[in-house]
């Protein structure tokens, strides 16, 4: 048995909700989700019981924060505490793609 795993985007799962989001890698301590956003689409506000890592692939999207709102460019990374209300929005005429980092422990 080798020690690796591959897993290309095409092959990747579908994540349990209506966007676009494929689960690359998932364990008990963190999960790994590249999230495509069309133009005009968002996720819904939310808060999640764990701190997220979001790191901006490719295109220009809004991050809400609570009461914040960030426009973000590729190539950033966004901590998010657990606990805390956010959504994504892509206002732009370009795909947003991002990677998710869940962390639960």
């Amino acid at each position: 048995m080798a020690n690796f795993n591959v897993i290309q985007l095409k092959d990747a799962p579908k994540a349990p909700f209506p966007l676009d989001g494929r689960i690359l890698f998932t364990s008990p301590e963190l999960e790994m989700i590249h999230l495509t956003l069309k133009p005009g689409e968002s996720t819904n506000p939310h808060i999640q019981p764990f701190d997220v890592l979001f790191y901006v692939i490719d295109g220009i999207g809004d991050l809400i924060v609570e009461n914040d709102s960030l426009k973000v460019t590729a190539g950033t990374l966004i901590e998010i505490k657990q606990g805390t209300m956010r959504n994504w929005i892509n206002p732009e005429k370009n795909n947003l793609q991002l990677m998710a980092i869940k962390r639960f422990k």
